[in-house]
Formats: C-alpha cells, sequence, structure tokens
C-alpha cells in the first residue's frame, strides 16, 4: 500500500504542474490509418504523429509481421544472448548495415535503451562526452550512466564545439560527441560535415541519433547521407519513427557491434525485440528502397506549408509553430482540434521554458490540399 507522504508528495508536485499548464495526462487514441485519429469519439486528421511514410498500417508491412507471429510466437522469450536472438534479427541487421554503409548493425528494443547503452559502453569515469544542447534525453541519459565528464555545446554551434573540445579534450582520456541528426522539436539538421572534421581534428568519436532521419531525409538512409563527407563512428536510430513499428539499432564496424553485443547492458540484461517487430521493420525498409516517391513526400509537404506561411524552409518533415507560454500552446491546440486537426502542444521540459509550441509533423499520406487547410488554420493563430 502506498504511504500517506509518498501520496502526498505526488499529489503536491502534480497541483504545481498544473498551475503552470506543465500536467500531462495520457489520452487514449485510435490511429484508424496512417493519418487519421479518434480521441474521445472525434475523428481528427493527425499532424503529430512521427509515423513519416504511414507505414505502420502498411498492407505488406503488417502482414509480414503476422507471419512473424505465426512461425515465432509474440515475443522473443529471453535477452538475446539467452535464446532471444530470433533469426529474423541476422536479417534486420544486415539490411540496416547495408544501408548506412557499416560493417555491421546491432538492434535494440527502443531508442532509449539503445543510446543508454551505447554510450556507457564506449565512456566512462576520466572520459569527455560533449552534447549538442538540444540532444535527446536518451542521449543526456546514456551521457549520465557513463560516469564520464558530460558539457553541452551551443546547439548546432561547431565553433563552441571545436572550443570546448580544444580546452577539455587535452585532459581526458576518451572523447565522444554525441548529437541528433534531426532534432525532434526543431526539424532543424545538425551540420555533420563540420562537427565530423572537429571531431576528427580532436580525436574524438561521433555518435549521430538518426531517429527522425531514417526513410525521410538524405535520400532514404537518414541525415548522415544529407552530409556526404561526414565520419559518424556511430550510427543509431530508431524503427518506430519512419519504419512505423518499434526498435532501434546502431551501425558501426563489426568490432564496435561486437562489443555492444557483449557489453551494452540495455542490450544484454533487456528481452529481445519481438519477431512481429523486426519483421516489420524489414518490410518497412523493403518499401522505402521501393518506393522513392514516398520517401519524399514528408520534406515536400512541410515545405509546402512552411512557404505558405513565410516561415523558414522546412529542412525535414517537423515544423515547429512556437507560441511560448504552455497555456497559449494548448489553446491554440484546442482551437485546431475543433477544426478537426491534432496538433498537440509540446511543453517544458520536453522544450526550453518560454518556447511552447505545436509540433507539426508532416507524413507521405497527406494531401497537398490537407496541408493547405491545416496552414490556413495555423496562421490564425501566429502573433502578428
Amino acid at each position: 500500500m502506498t504511504t500517506d507522504t509518498l501520496t502526498a508528495f505526488a499529489a503536491g508536485k502534480l497541483a504545481e504542474l498544473d498551475a503552470k499548464s506543465l500536467k500531462r495526462t495520457l489520452k487514449p487514441t485510435h490511429r484508424l490509418d496512417g493519418l487519421w485519429v479518434e480521441r474521445e469519439g472525434r475523428r481528427l486528421l493527425s499532424f503529430s504523429c512521427n509515423d513519416y511514410l504511414n507505414l505502420s498500417h502498411h498492407p505488406a508491412v503488417k502482414a509480414a509481421a503476422i507471419r512473424a507471429v505465426d512461425t515465432y510466437g509474440v515475443g522473443a522469450g529471453a535477452a538475446r544472448l539467452i535464446t532471444g536472438d530470433h533469426p529474423l534479427f541476422t536479417a534486420l541487421e544486415a539490411r540496416l548495415a547495408a544501408l548506412k554503409g557499416t560493417q555491421a548493425a546491432c538492434v535494440f528494443g527502443s531508442g532509449y535503451l539503445a543510446n543508454a547503452g551505447i554510450i556507457p559502453t564506449f565512456a566512462g569515469p576520466g572520459d569527455l562526452i560533449v552534447v549538442d544542447e538540444l540532444a535527446h534525453s536518451c542521449i543526456w541519459a546514456g551521457a549520465k550512466l557513463s560516469g564520464a565528464e558530460t558539457i553541452a555545446f551551443a546547439h548546432n554551434d561547431v565553433a563552441d564545439l571545436e572550443r570546448l573540445l580544444a580546452e577539455r579534450r587535452p585532459g581526458a582520456g576518451r572523447a565522444l560527441v554525441a548529437t541528433d541528426g534531426v532534432f525532434s522539436m526543431d526539424g532543424d539538421l545538425a551540420p555533420l560535415d563540420a562537427i565530423s572534421a572537429a571531431c576528427l581534428a580532436h580525436d574524438a568519436w561521433l555518435l549521430v541519433d538518426d531517429a527522425h532521419g531514417l526513410g525521410v531525409v538524405g535520400g532514404g538512409a537518414g541525415s548522415a547521407r544529407a552530409f556526404p563527407d561526414a565520419r559518424v563512428d556511430l550510427q543509431m536510430g530508431t524503427l518506430s519513427k519512419a519504419a512505423g513499428g518499434y526498435g532501434a539499432y546502431v551501425c558501426a564496424s563489426q568490432p564496435v557491434v561486437d562489443l555492444l553485443k557483449t557489453r551494452a547492458r540495455t542490450l544484454v540484461y533487456s528481452t529481445g525485440l519481438p519477431p512481429a517487430s523486426a519483421a516489420a521493420a524489414i518490410a518497412a525498409l523493403e518499401v522505402m528502397a521501393a518506393e522513392p516517391e514516398r520517401v519524399a513526400a514528408p520534406l515536400t509537404k512541410a515545405q509546402r506549408f512552411t512557404r505558405a506561411l513565410n516561415l523558414p524552409l522546412a529542412q525535414s518533415c517537423i515544423v515547429p509553430i512556437v507560441l511560448g507560454e504552455a497555456e497559449t500552446t494548448l489553446a491554440a491546440a484546442r482551437v485546431l482540434e475543433d477544426q478537426g486537426f491534432l496538433a498537440v502542444a509540446i511543453r517544458p521540459p520536453t522544450v526550453p521554458a518560454g518556447t511552447a509550441r505545436l509540433r507539426i509533423a508532416f507524413t507521405a499520406g497527406h494531401t497537398d490540399a490537407e496541408v493547405d487547410r491545416l496552414a490556413e488554420a495555423v496562421r490564425r493563430l501566429i502573433p502578428a
């Protein structure tokens, strides 16, 4: 039974958050297909899903998952090093390595598990980790778990990164630089060519989280492909965005992957990814390879939207509409919902204080007419 002091603590924290319009609650959402959702009995056109290629409902992807359940069951049954390394992993990892141009790949249960396991495998006490200040929470979690000295560089500021490496690298053992490839809340791209050059100059390894780049940026392979001169030592990404399913991966050299498979704690001590998720990912990658027009569509839609509103041209399929305060943003989301759109309000601590926003995500299936209707609705919400 929960103690009274614990309940009182939780109730107090919830009240504080509610007073600041920062309390968050789960809302059951029935995703009817890759575009439409049902919430509280209402049918809404979603611009908040990360299913950028609408593959979560693609017939071939669903069929692959169903076949895998029939063949292998619904769960892996154990950690991969025990009996959970089912045959589909070999095929999926080979396909991912070929896509990213590396010797090998390692599949994890989720993006958070991947970064929480990868980073402590290669950095520890006495080492240095330098992270973009807006990098995803799981990168920061992995850095903290490592015990290494961890410092932030200003967002996408290569000069600041070079300054920090020049100052801190000489006294450190190993050094790792970590950044998103596509930033999930701002939609901008990391300047990977320049970051890679800085890493090479200071003997630092580079980890790029390409969760929001795979399948939609850089010709379908991810944001690193958008920067052909970049050397990325650890190419991490997820299978839960454009691939439409669940799971994550890292692509690297064979020795790096072999070390991860024997020492990354979030892989060693976690049950393997369900067979259906692995099979769905393989099928999704096949669709990406076969349908380049689908891969190109989300960015095209996002750029149509930014042109309509005279915003900076979208670099990815994510466009933030920064409105400032949490309550203002919540109210804007309600206005859009009244017009049949789902555009979820993103508030601190997910984004910095004073930068609450509508995070608009475009998919291959959104029509030009739907994009234009959303642009007109959003136009009325942007302060003059």
